[in-house]
């Protein structure tokens, strides 16, 4: 298949979900780890066309999503000293913290700049040397390199006004925290493409080989995300389970050397809260000391005691336990216009997803 629209070839579609049929009339659960084909599978309504024993659970794979409420405390506290300018991905605007958010603050005279790419950061830096400009580092493996190569930037060119608060983290171990905890019951991994991209196959081979779960790594496209998961049902059956690249025209073995370089040049792996989950080991990323200089970490600001609101399930639907359809506050009280938690929020959250295309089952 050479262009797009093969992908979303319909015919195909359902010639994979008759074979898919085939397979098996077990129950099986599959986690999807990437907010993007997450959006992918309720979109194409791949859900619905499945056989009903084949359950698709969305896991924690939005970087929005998983970023803490405690984190969001942090960088309101960041918004609110004076001289500052937050440069942020527009998401993070209205996620709510325990009594403010990034929204309500420039509602109240906060400089908060939304930005598309972290390089309009440091034109912030340049265009305003008398402010201290904070650049909002969250992302996935994928957007990590993009922030490594704004701080090297930083330093070549000597700026002293240009900051990172990072919130990076990092997707293997989060996947070994969910297996580890078996809290639910996961048959195997959509593995995500885009983070695959940056670190290749290797990583995510303790899943089989330690705790014998399916891994395939997939494209984005309806077929892409149907031959993955027709793979992954076959290797539960044959009982072989192992790192399936299905994204060949994307990803490699190795991952991408110069990507990878770049973190590990301006990164370092640290215990890392996740949304609903916790402190996760090695699954976050910060500054090397060598960096210090730029780190948003080190500005003294008095952060309030994070409060989550009692009724918000959005840590249960990041771990798969529920759907959103199980959390009480879901369209009635918590909508994207009135967004209760992060998972509504974001383009990439379950939350969001199940209300824009209207999931009922």
């Amino acid at each position: 298949m050479k262009y797009r629209d093969e992908y979303r070839d319909k015919a195909l579609c359902q010639s994979l979900i008759q074979e898919i049929r085939k397979l098996t009339k077990k129950k099986i659960n599959l986690m999807e780890v990437c907010g993007t084909h997450t959006v992918s599978i309720f979109r194409s309504g791949l859900k619905d066309m499945l056989p009903e024993n084949i359950h698709l659970i969305s896991g924690p794979g939005c970087p929005v999503c998983v970023t803490p409420i405690s984190g969001i405390d942090h960088i309101v506290a960041l918004a609110r000293m004076d001289e500052v300018i937050i440069a942020t991905f527009g998401d993070m605007i209205n996620v709510p913290g325990s009594s403010s958010s990034l929204k309500q603050e420039k509602a109240k005279g906060a400089d908060v700049q939304v930005i598309y790419t972290p390089l309009q950061a440091l034109e912030l830096a340049y265009r305003f040397p008398q402010k201290k400009i904070i650049l909002i580092g969250i992302g996935f493996e994928t957007t990590i390199p993009l922030l490594a190569s704004v701080v090297l930037e930083a330093t070549k060119k000597s700026l002293q006004n240009f900051y990172l608060l990072s919130m990076a983290k990092v997707m293997p171990p989060i996947m070994r925290e969910l297996l580890q905890s078996r809290e639910a019951k996961i048959d195997g991994f959509l593995c995500p493409g885009h983070v695959s991209t940056i670190i290749g196959t290797q990583p995510y081979q303790f899943i089989p080989q330690q705790y014998s779960v399916p891994c395939v790594i997939a494209g984005f496209e309806p077929v892409d995300i149907l031959i993955a998961i027709y793979h992954l049902i076959k290797q539960k059956i044959e009982q072989k389970p192992f790192v399936e690249n299905q994204y060949r025209r994307a990803v490699r073995e190795e991952g991408n050397p110069v990507a990878l370089k770049k973190i590990e040049e301006v990164f370092s792996p640290i215990d890392s809260r996740w949304r609903g989950i916790g402190k996760v080991e090695k699954s976050g990323l910060d500054l090397k000391p060598e960096f210090s200089f730029m780190n948003a970490r080190n500005f003294a600001v008095e952060i309030e005691k994070s409060q989550e609101n009692p009724r918000c399930r959005c840590g249960e639907v990041l771990r798969g336990l529920i759907t959103p359809l199980q959390c009480p506050l879901f369209k009635k009280v918590c909508t994207p216009e009135n967004p209760i938690g992060a998972c509504m929020v974001s383009g990439e959250g379950s939350c969001a997803a199940y209300y824009k295309y209207s999931i009922g089952s």
